[in-house]
């Protein structure tokens, strides 16, 4: 199939190292059609809400072939979109606009597993073990004397054996879900075929990929033991990785693979790039993952993880931009995603949480580097924690009971019931309800009402682009003295100065000598010729 070979907006190629972008979990944005679920022109209808919102790029999670075993993280087909999302002519739309309205696109790679539904897999259930169709994957003989034990202790991250058997005695390997089995990523022909479709999609002119699992390809040679139970309660990987290296993860083999990438990323206009979810034992390992012959970025999540003490949040961020300087490449923060519990509910109950998300959000995108935003957070979304569990899809539930569900709620729009203008009047209902209170956290709900969470990420977007000292990832973070449990840091660019002061100490202080308040996430009381800001609450302060 012939594809067009579209440019992105501009040629700013390091357009990505300051960029804040706004990830998009396709099933719950924007439903165009009415059959419940979000889709490729839901998205392009509401562009305009991204470009003013004043994100610079969108991350859409998989819209590919699917049998949705795992919201699309198990792919069919890597080169169409599933009937559910559209076609590719609604994608080629969807990022015509897009880039039009100077938005870039980044979108979802899993290269870690297929779909057991792939072609690929399909002929390896038909063919005979030893045979060439099975090498595309990781298939292996049981232990015990019928071979009825699985080859090794490895657990899925799931929960319970990464292993399956087939009917003529095999097992195969699946790190996630039995409906995603691990490719071999020693084979030539999956590394082809990978190369392949990088290439069909920055044909089709994505701007970027966030590699799924990107730690995950390559395992030890003869597939080892781990030793211990290390996911028997469905224990996420950041929990695994103080107890050494898995066999299974970041192997030192993986780094091939992106240094095959990166010269088809550079081979393209306008700074095509990558970002990895890697997991890794430690910071020196993950920035191996970066660098002007892998990737472009990873993830860091442990600014996620942050607990709510200004050391907590300290140490995170000395360590992630210590380590940003020694690769040359800037730091990414995050505070949700589709995997994690939303940062409202983390950070507390009701008022709490929420007040805490606002001033966090704030302290993030002071930082520089790029950020990234999970939908809804501007809206100030909490966790949906009551859904009925028959209405839930994440498959870990069924091994595990742990849900991701409650973060992946569709986004309430406008309208006073359910789904909140998610899909046109009349349509089906969302395929996973949203509580009876989103009705004043929906986008109508709160645009231009002032001091709302919508209106605060605007202002705050607006500021970062146009500020001199925010609008690069440039300049470094000046530590200020402050009291206990309060967190100040100036960016300087020439004359012009901001500050960046979190209050996490549990009790209102007094600041003053910072400059004139632009950006507040809650009120700010004068005091002399200074403010009161008040428990978990930041501001911004500009020194011009």
């Amino acid at each position: 199939m012939t594809t067009p070979h579209l440019t992105p907006p501009t040629t700013d190629d390091d357009w990505w190292r300051s960029a804040v972008v706004y990830q998009v979990y396709v099933r719950s944005f924007a439903d165009s059609d009415g059959d419940g679920v979000g889709d490729l022109r839901g998205i392009r209808e509401h562009l305009p809400y991204l470009r003013d919102l004043g994100v610079d790029a969108l991350w859409l999670t998989p819209f590919y072939t699917s049998p949705m075993v795992d919201g699309g993280y198990d792919v069919a087909d890597y080169r169409d979109v599933d009937p559910m999302f559209g076609t590719l002519a609604d994608f080629d739309h969807m990022i015509t606009d897009a880039h039009a309205l100077g938005l870039r696109i980044i979108v979802d790679l899993v290269p870690n597993h297929t779909s057991d539904a792939h072609p690929w897999f399909q002929a390896a259930l038909a063919a005979a073990p030893g045979s060439p169709e099975r090498d595309h994957y990781l298939f292996a003989d049981g232990q015990g004397p019928d071979g009825g034990l699985p080859p090794n202790d490895w657990e899925s991250i799931f929960g319970g054996p990464a292993w399956t058997r087939v009917p003529d005695g095999q097992w195969y390997l699946h790190l996630f879900d039995p409906a995603q089995p691990d490719l071999n990523w020693r084979h030539p022909e999956v590394r082809e075929e990978f190369l392949d479709i990088l290439r069909f999609w920055l044909d089709r002119g994505v701007d970027g990929f966030r590699i799924d699992v990107a730690h995950g390809m390559i395992k030890a040679e003869g597939l080892p033991d781990v030793g211990f139970n290390s996911m028997t309660t469905g224990r996420r990987q950041s929990e695994l990785l103080g107890k050494g290296r898995l066999p299974y993860f970041d192997q030192d083999e993986v780094h091939d693979v992106y240094r095959a990438w990166r010269p088809i990323l550079d081979s393209y206009p306008g700074g095509r790039m990558a970002v990895a979810e890697a997991w890794a034992e430690t910071p020196q390992r993950l920035a191996r993952y970066i660098g002007p012959d892998e990737l472009h970025q990873a993830f860091s999540f442990d600014f996620l993880d942050a607990t709510w003490s200004a050391d907590s949040f300290r140490k995170v961020i000395d360590t992630a931009l210590t380590e940003s300087t020694i690769v040359g490449a800037p730091t990414t923060w995050v505070l949700s995603n589709h995997d994690k519990q939303r940062h409202v509910t983390r950070y507390g109950d009701g008022p709490q949480g929420l007040r805490r998300a606002r001033a966090a959000s704030l302290l993030m995108l002071a930082l520089p580097g790029s950020a990234y935003l999970y939908q809804g957070e501007e809206l100030g979304l909490p966790e949906v924690l009551d859904l009925p569990d028959e209405l839930r899809q994440d498959p870990a539930f069924l091994r595990t009971g742990e849900s991701r569900d409650g973060c992946r709620v569709p986004i309430p729009w406008d309208g006073e019931l359910a789904p909140y203008g998610f899909g046109p009047p009349g349509g089906a209902p969302s395929w996973l309800p949203a509580p009876a209170t989103w009705q004043a956290l929906s986008v109508a709900a709160q645009t231009g009402v002032s001091g709302s969470t919508l209106e605060l990420y605007r202002t705050a977007l607006r500021i970062r682009h146009d500020h001199p000292a925010l609008a690069t990832d440039a300049g470094e973070v000046v530590w200020l003295d402050t009291d206990p449990g309060v967190l100040a840091f100036r960016r300087v660019a020439g004359p012009a100065a901001l500050t960046c002061v979190v209050n996490l100490s549990g009790a209102p202080v007094t600041i003053d000598g910072y400059g004139t308040a632009i950006a507040a996430s809650a009120e700010l009381t004068p005091a002399g010729t200074g403010h009161v800001l008040p428990v978990d609450a930041a501001a911004w302060f500009d020194e011009h």
